[in-house]
């Protein structure tokens, strides 16, 4: 299987990533961002574009599945603005890539909360439920994740400082909350990727009690 992740260089990309390159299945990763994904193997290929809104140097052909993880935070953006890095971005790798592969399974790092009516009143659950529609639309094979509490394991960290401090405090209480229903983590999500673009899913769009349960 050939993959292509995005946003490696974050959180959850990077647990993603990780759990790629160990997946005896995968023999190739192709890794997009506009940073290096700081991590090197055999499968292992980059593509570093300052722009995401400008994919065209990015060989999208043969590859049979995307996990597309990068996202930021919408705190201080206008709608606009917002939308150019969350669903402009997106579709900018969604559609070449369909083009290309219109098999190829399509795996989106949403969160929970997004508005998939597109008609409330918070902008971010707005924007981010246009793209899962757009992308749902168009991918016969794809599938929304949502998760909720999020654990970084094996190294991954969050590239937003008061995220990474906020995790450091909490940390001796992560067993804690791996018991709550609304907690995954940047491990499972990799995994769950990886189970959906294998064999499939029942549901399109999967919040953390789904994700746990995918293998």
């Amino acid at each position: 299987m050939k993959v292509i992740v995005y946003g490696a260089s974050g959180m959850v990309g990077y647990g993603v990533l990780r759990e790629c390159l160990l997946d005896p299945d995968v023999e190739q990763v192709l890794s997009v961002g506009r940073r290096p994904s700081g991590q090197q193997h055999e499968k292992l290929t980059e593509a570093v574009l300052p722009d995401l809104a400008d994919q065209s140097t990015v060989d999208f052909t043969g590859f049979d599945a995307c996990f597309f993880c990068l996202g930021v935070s919408s705190a201080g953006m206008s709608e606009d603005a917002y939308r150019r890095v969350t669903y402009d971005m997106t579709m900018a790798a969604a559609n070449p890539l369909h083009a290309a592969n219109p098999d190829a399974c399509f795996t989106y790092v949403s969160g929970m909360g997004t508005d998939s009516t597109e008609q409330g009143r918070t902008m971010w659950a707005r924007v981010k439920g246009k793209t899962e529609n757009d992308l749902l639309k168009l991918f016969p094979n794809s599938y929304m994740v949502r998760p909720g509490i999020i654990l970084p394991m094996h190294g991954a960290r969050s590239s937003t400082t008061v995220y990474r401090i906020g995790y450091t405090v909490m940390r001796p209480l992560f067993p804690l909350f791996r018991r709550m229903k609304s907690v995954t983590s940047t491990e499972q999500i990799g995994r769950a990727m990886l189970g959906l673009a294998k064999h499939g899913g029942d549901k399109r769009i999967l919040y953390p009690q789904d994700i746990n349960a995918v293998r």
